[in-house]
């Protein structure tokens, strides 16, 4: 029979957090006195992580199941892999750093019973160094203008989703994708409401500067033209510019004859004008990228085992 709620987990190198989680997931997930199941995908942990998580699954093997990735495909591509192995007709992603607490679940439960096929989340109190929050509220403002979403908080991975909506996700064929944005495309009615937001104890984050800019290159590319649109009409508005620009500058040599002292300000132009070009060119890249990784056709992931229940006893696919 298949379980009711299923509880989705990606985990990188966590094992200073797991057996906290564990101890926390638990009690919250029974006190719903509903069905469940969890999931966890390790995505190439190198620690003890998978030690963990293959110990905890033996320990729970009527509700816990454990998704071994071949190697680091991205907490999105983890997910996304749970997807396509969900039983629940709810589905829960958290992450395993304890920062989103298990015991926020059953406020997502509740919004998905009155209806609410995605239920998405934001961090309140947010726990995090100042520059870090300045920075999120600037990337988050940034992409719903461009992507044309209505999303508060892009980075908090705490949240539901109906089956419907988790089937047309897994099965989109996108090389790189950003898992709530895809959510909140489909979905018919969509909520966020606030959660609780603790300060790391374990660990780092798992997400450098650069790889922030970079999923959110990828998110701006993914749902919109609008970075290419801008592209055009800068070089549009550039050259009408440029335009005026020359037309003046004859004038004047006309009037007044032939002078240097503009020199300085024409160089100052020239390097504006070849920033926007190498902006331009790198904006377009972008685009050419993702057709290139998507003409690739490459595995998005590779899963190594699945361990979980089977007829005939514990072992794994």
């Amino acid at each position: 029979m298949s379980p009711e709620i299923s509880i989705v987990i990606p985990v990188y190198n966590e094992e200073e957090s797991l057996p906290r989680l564990f101890d926390e997931l638990y009690p919250v997930m029974d006190k719903l006195d509903r069905s469940y199941e969890i999931i966890f995908v390790n995505d190439g942990s190198h620690d003890k992580s998978f030690s963990l998580l293959y110990d905890f699954q033996k320990k729970h093997l009527e509700t816990v199941r454990f998704i071994d990735f071949n190697g680091n495909f991205g907490q999105h591509m983890a997910i996304m892999a749970a997807f396509l192995h969900v039983r629940g007709k709810y589905i829960i992603t958290l992450d395993a750093d304890l920062q989103n607490p298990p015991a926020e679940i059953p406020k997502l439960v509740q919004q998905m019973d009155a209806g609410h096929d995605v239920v998405g989340t934001y961090r309140q109190n947010r726990h995090d160094p100042v520059f870090r929050k300045a920075a999120s509220k600037v990337v988050n403002k940034i992409t719903n203008n461009i992507t044309g979403l209505h999303i508060n908080d892009y980075g908090c991975m705490l949240r539901g989703y109906s089956r419907r909506i988790v089937d047309i996700i897994a099965h989109s064929n996108e090389s790189t994708t950003f898992i709530p944005a895809l959510g909140q495309k489909y979905a018919v009615n969509p909520i966020e409401i606030p959660v609780n937001h603790r300060e790391r104890e374990f660990g780092t984050s798992k997400y450098s500067m650069f790889r922030l800019i970079r999923l959110n290159f990828d998110l701006m590319t993914s749902f919109s033209l609008s970075p290419l649109q801008w592209v055009t009409m800068s070089g549009m508005g550039i050259s009408i510019l440029s335009f005026i620009l020359v037309a003046y500058m004859l004038i004047r040599r006309f009037i007044i004859g032939s002078e240097a002292d503009g020199l300085f300000t024409l160089m100052a132009i020239q390097f504006f004008l070849t920033g926007i070009s190498i902006m331009s060119l790198g904006i377009i890249g972008e685009y050419i990228g993702r057709i290139y990784k998507q003409i690739q056709k490459r595995p998005r992931f590779v899963i190594k085992d699945i361990w979980e229940k089977k007829d005939s006893g514990d072992k794994n696919d």
